[in-house]
């Protein structure tokens, strides 16, 4: 921005109003290229935003995760480093196919009335229109991302990447298709991932029936039957067996007769199995089993020997009853209803005389997040990545420290989590997303030369059609009979195999009609979006920090999309990969931070960032989980509106401690808005005092204790602050310098200097002031922005400026001398509020001891001390004596001290003594009876605390926290109670 463009010429307003000024900056940063600036030589450091969802707008939780990652990259930039800061967003399968299908809807029209490639050009076409609101809403939070480079998990580049990552796993068999059961969502008609399973307690019931042993068999008690408990009773109609346990003496002989029992309504007979699954204490001891719609029942299942493929299937894709492959279910059933055959199956039990009970229970029940309806655990046929494979190198990336989990406490969960790793379902039933790159054609055995026997399907895995059409062809070309037949592409699935019709001059193949998971597209973001696969994959030579030069010949340059990318210093992928650090809520740690490790060290052999950092949840202001139905969640765009981006930032990161969650608090947020006034009444009081804009790096040279005491705060908070980034504490950053900012700063720097503001506090106090708004820039980015520019004119903003850099000493004697300065009008102050002076009163102070440094400090700062303690002093510093004596009494004869100063406030320090005489300024008999009433209250309250903690009843028996919040009012009352006393002793 020029020198023009600037404020400096005028006073800034009285007011400080965030909205003036936050779009105003936003847009020039961005439109200066100031987020990404030219940087060739400097050290690199990267970060990736865990993308949005393309339809999602700014919640709490964007605001906290973003709001970190920008106070990083911020503090990075000023740094030096060519601090890149990845941004795109999801494609969201669900998400996005649900909005446009609303839509259509509303039309009164629907998807099924499109071809594919249709509705998909609709979808984009809302997604040019309506899909950048996030993008849009965390540029209003003051996110400095590289838009330039901005990207989006469908663009063409990304999803070469994906295709080559599925491709290149199925070559490798960690990309397999099986049939497993997945969670359904019966209204969307697709699997979901476990992230998009919301658990709710319902009010249901816990139904208990007989099933009748067979052949005389009976069990230990010698009952012909075997009790089960169901909450889904509908089920049944699929049972495969009755699990018991092992070691349950009851069904012991039963289990190893090969003992049956016949299936209600069905009359199918199933096996009595053991398995430790079955738990003895509960219930009758033995639970029904079945695989086909119970997860825990699919294990047992498999453990028990039956095969996924045999495991019987009782729901089609909306969960309406279909005949099982044995054609056991009667034909009533037959397209009921999921919760209307459970109405029918318990009612026909009952009939049967098989009902033995019914329990009214809470229920944990699954829903899908988007849907809306109950999760139907479903047996089908998905594509699975092998990820306890892909997890060992995960693993050993954290135990050796190649990838390091901030707080480290969450490394127990990783372990715990990776070393029982589930197959991960890849594949989604949608039109919206990428593709799963997979061809079907027929499977034959050759039986001779002329003839071939259909045998099954085959799969052709290629990132083309033109490649899949050429595995097929070399295919045919091994079967004698069809050597020489041409491969077609057929729509949808491919006929059903008749021998008879079967054209042999030509071989149909069709593309597989799912779409893969966006977490498996997502999980490429750290490489995928810095070029990868067409940029080369670096190197173990790559430079990291400490480096100054990085060189990488040859490399292509950003030719379109797909090509390798290239950024203000050279190709992004061989500069930022490894990324430093990833930023993220524990919640999706192993959605998609688990799974880009994986990806990562799989194909880029080596992680794909150096750290991760998990931060908690946003939680309303009683601590509980925000969500909609509950009417708690926050709009922090109103908060913005409110108070200002800068204030809800600061908010976020100063209640930002690891390993807990934030308990929102909207008059924090409020607080931090009248800091940023404090700062902005603090730069306006500097500019009416000639201090401007500094012109040196270095803190500028200075005699004065105050102004010496200044700089070494400015060093030890830099210090602090840097410690504290160091280690990822962004409370510990952000409080040390909203302290040095509001208490060093404001509160006393400039109170001390006023009235004696010479050309050497002119210059450290603009210096000072720099390097305030240089390090709160990462935290507070448009006041800071704003204000250096309004301080004078200036070459470069401050997005891009150097971090501080004082190469200065800290003064011992003068931080000591002013914290000495500082303690003692603090303690006159309280005193004055314990004895209820008033603030217009100016009570006499009479100096009876102190030392030279002391005397030289007072003599220097005589003015700001009467005015600050709000004190008068009759004679000079050095003339003073104690009133009534020829000489001070000794300093540690509290006895003498006493009897000559009744009535007075004792202020001591090592070197000094000092009191305030209170006569004439309060009446000090009224003033000892409000003391003594106070004192004798919440003494009783105290009293009456520590007799309630001291009964073993109370303690033992009382709910925790209210046995936690009576130690607190002790505590609280016994102080206060110690606060009184001292003060009515002060009055003698």
């Amino acid at each position: 921005m020029s020198e023009t463009d600037t404020s400096s010429d005028t006073q800034l307003p009285k007011t400080f109003d965030p909205a003036a000024i936050e779009a105003r900056w936003y847009a020039h940063w961005e439109e200066e290229g100031l987020f990404r600036p030219e940087r060739p030589d400097a050290t690199p450091f990267t970060i990736v935003n865990p993308p949005p969802n393309v339809t999602g707008s700014l919640h709490i939780g964007h605001a906290l995760d973003n709001t970190l990652q920008d106070v990083v990259i911020r503090y990075e930039r000023l740094r030096g480093k060519d601090a890149l800061w990845v941004v795109g967003t999801d494609h969201a399968g669900i998400a996005t196919q649900m909005v446009v299908e609303r839509q259509l809807e509303q039309q009164q029209d629907k998807r099924t009335n499109y071809s594919r490639e249709d509705f998909i050009a609709k979808v984009w076409e809302w997604k040019e229109e309506s899909g950048g609101t996030i993008t849009r809403q965390l540029r209003r939070l003051g996110c400095s991302m590289d838009w330039a480079n901005e990207r989006f998990t469908m663009d063409p580049g990304f999803s070469k990447a994906v295709l080559k990552v599925f491709v290149d796993l199925y070559n490798e068999g960690l990309i397999y298709r099986d049939k497993r059961l997945v969670n359904w969502d019966p209204k969307l008609k697709t699997a979901i991932s476990d992230l998009e399973v919301e658990t709710a307690e319902v009010q249901g019931h816990f139904w208990h029936f007989r099933y009748p042993l067979t052949h005389g068999a009976t069990t230990a008690d010698g009952k012909d039957h075997i009790i089960v408990a169901t909450t889904r009773p509908e089920t049944m109609l699929a049972d495969m067996a009755v699990a018991v346990h092992p070691e349950d003496d009851r069904y012991r002989a039963l289990v190893e007769a090969g003992a049956k029992v016949v299936l209600p309504i069905t009359g199918r007979e199933i096996p009595v199995i053991a398995d430790e699954h079955a738990d003895p204490e509960l219930g009758s001891g033995a639970v029904k089993i079945t695989p086909g719609h119970d997860f825990n029942d699919f294990e047992v299942g498999k453990r028990a020997g039956i095969a996924p493929a045999d495991m019987l299937n009782m729901l089609d894709a909306e969960a309406h009853v279909v005949q099982t492959a044995d054609g056991r279910i009667p034909h009533e059933f037959i397209g009921m209803e999921r919760f209307a055959a459970r109405k029918a199956v318990v009612a026909r039990l009952d009939e049967l005389g098989l009902l033995v009970a019914v329990e009214d229970r809470v229920i944990a029940t699954p829903f899908g997040d988007r849907g809306g309806v109950v999760i139907e655990p479903w047996l089908t046929d998905q594509w699975y990545v092998d990820a306890k494979a892909l997890a060992a190198p995960a693993i050993e990336a954290v135990k050796s420290g190649a990838i390091e989990i901030v707080p480290k406490s969450w490394e127990k969960t990783w372990f715990h989590w990776m070393e029982n790793i589930q197959p991960w379902c890849v594949s989604r039933q949608l039109w919206w997303g990428h593709r799963i790159p997979a061809w079907y054609g027929y499977e034959f055995e050759s039986v001779s030369e002329t003839s071939a026997r259909f045998v099954g399907r085959k799969v052709f895995v290629a990132r083309t059609e033109e490649q899949a059409k050429a595995l097929a062809k070399a295919y045919m070309e091994t079967i004698p009979s069809f050597k020489g037949c041409e491969v077609e592409v057929v729509e949808d699935d491919g006929p059903d195999w008749d021998d008879a019709a079967l054209d042999r001059k030509k071989y149909p193949i069709w593309q597989d009609p799912d779409v893969l998971d966006t977490w498996f597209s997502s999980a490429l973001w750290p490489f995928a979006t810095l070029g990868w696969p067409d940029a080369p994959t670096p190197g173990p030579s790559r430079m990291r920090e400490g480096s100054e030069t990085c060189h990488d010949e040859g490399m292509a340059s950003r030719s379109g999309a797909g090509a390798a990318l290239s950024g203000s210093t050279g190709p992004l992928l061989s500069r930022h990969y490894p990324n430093d650090l990833l930023i993220s809520g524990f919640d999706i740690l192993f959605f998609w931070d688990a799974r880009m490790a994986m990806q990562g060290i799989q194909f880029m052999k080596d992680v794909p960032w150096r750290r991760l950092y998990l931060h908690g949840l946003v939680r309303a202001a009683d601590g509980s989980k925000m969500s909609k139905s509950k009417g708690n969640t926050v709009d922090p765009l109103g908060l913005i509106d409110q108070y200002g981006a800068d204030a809800l930032r600061f908010f976020m990161a100063a209640m930002e401690s690891q390993g807990r969650d934030i308990k929102m608090d909207e008059r924090r947020v409020e607080g931090y808005r009248n800091f940023a006034t404090k700062l902005w009444n603090a730069a306006r009081f500097c500019q009416a005092n000639g201090i401007a804009a500094s012109t040196t790096l270095r803190a500028p040279a200075a005699k004065s204790a105050v102004n010496r005491w200044i700089i070494g705060e400015t060093v030890e908070t830099l210090a602090a602050l840097d410690a504290a980034m160091a280690d990822l504490r962004f409370d510990a950053a952000a409080n040390a310098i909203y302290h040095f900012v509001w208490d060093r700063f404001c509160d006393w720097y400039l109170e001390l200097i006023k009235g004696q503001i010479d050309e050497e506090t002119r210059g450290v106090a603009g210096w000072v002031l720099d390097q305030i708004l240089v390090m709160l820039h990462p935290f507070m980015p448009f006041i800071t922005e704003e204000l250096w520019h309004a301080m004078g004119p200036r070459n470069y903003d401050l997005i891009v400026a150097r971090w501080p850099q004082p190469k200065a000493a800290v003064d011992a004697e003068a931080m000591e001398n002013v914290e000495w300065f500082n303690s003692v009008v603090t303690e006159i102050r309280s005193a004055r509020t314990e004895m209820s002076i008033p603030p217009s009163a100016r009570p006499n102070l009479h100096i009876w001891k102190q030392s030279k440094s002391i005397e030289a400090l007072l003599r220097e700062f005589q003015e700001p001390f009467k005015r600050l303690a709000r004190v008068t002093i009759s004679l000079s510093i050095a003339e003073q004596k104690y009133p009534g004596q020829v000489t001070p009494p000794r300093v540690n004869d509290k006895v003498q001290r006493s009897r000559a100063n009744k009535g007075a406030i004792q202020i001591e320090r090592d070197g000094f003594a000092a009191s305030i005489l209170l006569e004439g300024v309060i009446d000090i008999a009224a003033e000892k009876a409000r003391l003594g009433k106070a004192l004798e209250a919440v003494a009783k309250e105290a009293a009456s605390l520590e007799a309630r903690l001291g009964n073993p009843n109370f303690v033992e028996r009382a709910k925790p926290e209210a046995v936690e919040k009576a130690r607190a009012d002790h505590a609280e009352k016994a102080a206060e109670a110690e606060r009184l006393q001292a003060a009515l002793d002060r009055l003698g």
